[in-house]
């Protein structure tokens, strides 16, 4: 039995990437150091979903919380704490976070 990991993770070719996670910011959600996110850039951000950003020149993976038009950057891990996006941000969401492969 062989499994193609293309065929079964990734629905959109051309807009797919993967990216590896360095840090503990969303252990809580089972995203750990070392995994392995597929992220699709063409599915649309949307309140709760995890994607990857970019924030004043900084990577991250959080959360998306959207409040009263406010967009929050919401860690899964208590030590960190939520990120306000403001106007003077430079922000950008480069994809939803659409898988997590684990390395052991």
């Amino acid at each position: 039995l062989s499994i193609d990991l293309n065929r079964t993770l990734i629905k959109n070719k051309d807009t797919t990437f993967f990216a590896k996670v360095k840090g503990h910011s969303m252990k809580n959600a089972g995203i750990n150091d070392g995994d392995l996110l597929v992220i699709d850039r063409s599915l649309e951000p949307q309140n709760n979903k995890i994607a990857v950003c970019q924030i004043d020149g900084e990577f991250t993976v959080k959360r998306i919380n959207i409040e009263k038009g406010i967009v929050w950057l919401i860690a899964e891990n208590e030590e960190y704490k939520p990120i306000k996006v403001t106007a003077e941000n430079d922000f950008i969401i480069w994809g939803i976070v659409i898988n997590s492969i684990k390395y052991f």
